[in-house]
């Protein structure tokens, strides 16, 4: 036989009893889901929500009434063969419980009156700060001014920062207890928080607020003060300083004197941490760069790609209590991504000396760039008809040859600059002249034989006709059935001349920074 408690049966006071006007039923011998499916009816409560505020005494509450609800309700069919008995029902104690917390309902209901908790959120939002650059994101245990700077008020650079967001996440600091205050002036309606609506005078607002215009005008100025720092502006021997030499004259400042240095406090924008977290989440493990991952895993095409973060790291604020830092940071668990800031590690593998090989073609023709455009090229030259020769092909061509070009004098300058001068002179290099002089430059400062053929000799025109040479063969030599190339003298004519070009520029470039200026002239001349 089922057994019904009603929680108006054991409500001290069923006319004043707040928790509910019509609560459920509670089946004292349901199976224990069915028991457990009606404690959502009271957590739910507009009401009761607000003893979540009373803290650890609600709580202790609640879970209390849980054991007696789970110890009380019939166990399932194969509970009661596995324990071969059944947890009596302790009526009494549960509603000695209940009574408990209608009796705190009744005490705290007062509480919760839309001007007593609008007077005390109006008290308690000193404590709290709207901020874009919280100091202790720079270090917890600071002390000092953090600030709340308007992006459009911040002077516009070239490089990334705070002041190119557009749409700000704000952030808040101050007694973690009080954020309940901050999160009632984030309630939006059409589109604007409540505090925009207060600092902008919304008069329907201030009305909402209380019907006595003064005591509204009162709470307007209160919440609006959430922007306003506590004190003036002040720094933290835990913060990051830089004192900033201002002395009034030439002389070196004097480092007892305070009016020669501007304190520097640099501080973190939480707002463009957040903006960046969430960005760098979402090319993470967003659905659409998972597709993208997918597809390159299973070798398929993809409407777009994905995004890298080579050497990311990531940097835990507050330890165990993120809320002490900030409210955003709170909300991202204390995770804040740091990209890697450091200058890029040269590939020394490409300039070992080109030592026994007859040309640097043999070896820069084996770059995976250079087999990926060239191998691009010849598929795009052999698609087209051999009458085809209109402005379009020939713009997608020399957008091919230019990264060729590119490629080749990117190589060249990792010999000439990465090497030490002469290296070309030993035994076992078998360069042409011509490549020697490109490749090793600086040896004809030192070696007279070869100064004359660097100053005097083509090898800038015998090298691109090199080039063009090897290139004809790299773009002809395969010739597949569906790609026949008509390679003409023409063609031949064209990138000779445009290497040959590239050539001579770095050539007089190297000569003029050969010859000696003015100064050294005249010095020179200059008697001792």
């Amino acid at each position: 036989m089922s057994k019904e408690l009603n929680a108006t049966k054991v409500c001290p006071d069923e006319q004043a009893c707040p928790i509910l006007t019509d609560p459920p039923p509670i089946s004292l011998d349901a199976p224990r889901d069915r028991a457990l499916s009606s404690l959502p009816a009271w957590e739910k409560s507009e009401r009761v929500t607000g003893i979540e505020h009373a803290g650890q005494r609600w709580l202790s509450t609640l879970q209390d009434i849980r054991d007696v609800l789970l110890a009380g309700a019939v166990p399932t069919k194969q509970q009661v063969t596995a324990d071969r008995q059944t947890v009596p029902m302790t009526l009494p104690k549960l509603q000695s419980l209940w009574q408990a917390i209608c009796q705190r309902q009744l005490e705290m209901a007062p509480q919760y009156q839309p001007a007593a908790w609008l007077e005390d959120a109006a008290r308690r939002v000193s404590q709290l700060q709207l901020v874009t650059h919280p100091l202790k994101a720079t270090h917890p245990d600071a002390r000092g001014s953090s600030l709340f700077v308007a992006p459009d008020s911040l002077p516009v650079r070239q490089e990334v920062g705070a002041h190119a967001l557009t749409d700000i996440a704000s952030d808040v600091v101050g007694n973690a207890a009080a954020l309940d205050v901050y999160k009632f002036l984030k309630l939006e309606h059409e589109g604007q928080s409540l505090l925009a609506l207060l600092q902008a005078g919304d008069a329907d607002v201030l009305a909402a607020l209380s019907d006595d215009a003064t005591q509204a005008e009162v709470w307007r100025e209160a919440f609006c003060s959430i922007t306003e720092p506590a004190g003036g502006p002040a720094s933290h021997s835990l913060a990051k300083q830089v004192y900033w030499p201002v002395s009034p004259d030439d002389f070196p400042p004097d480092a007892l004197d305070d009016s020669h240095f501007h304190l520097l406090s640099a501080l973190n924008s939480s707002a463009l941490s957040h903006w960046l977290f969430g960005r760098i989440q979402t090319h993470r493990f967003g659905e659409e760069a998972k597709a993208a991952r997918q597809a390159r895993r299973d070798g398929v095409a993809h409407p777009h790609g994905y995004y890298d973060y080579p050497l990311l790291a990531g940097e835990k604020k507050g330890g165990t209590k993120p809320q002490n830092i900030s409210q955003l940071n709170s909300e991202r668990k204390g995770s804040n991504y740091l990209l890697a800031s450091l200058p890029p590690q040269w590939d020394s593998s490409a300039t070992r000396p080109l030592h026994g090989v007859d040309s640097l073609f043999e070896r820069f023709g084996r770059l995976p760039q250079v087999r990926r455009l060239v191998r691009e090229l010849r598929d795009y030259l052999g698609k087209q008809k051999p009458e085809a020769n209109n402005m379009h092909i020939k713009n997608r061509r020399d957008a091919w040859l230019e990264d060729i070009f590119t490629a080749l004098l990117q190589f060249g300058a990792a010999f000439s600059n990465g090497l030490p001068k002469g290296w070309t002179a030993d035994s076992d290099c078998r360069l042409l002249l011509d490549e020697q002089c490109w490749l090793d430059p600086f040896r004809a400062e030192d070696d007279a034989d070869f100064n004359q053929a660097f100053q005097w000799q083509d090898w800038p025109d015998q090298l691109a006709e090199r080039f063009a040479r090897w290139l004809n063969g790299s773009l002809g030599a395969e010739r597949l059935s569906k790609h026949q190339l008509s390679l003409n003298e023409a063609e031949f004519d064209y990138w000779r001349r445009e290497l040959a070009h590239d050539l001579d520029s770095k050539r007089r470039e190297l000569d003029n920074r050969r010859l000696p200026t003015a100064s050294t002239e005249e010095a020179q001349h200059e008697p001792a």
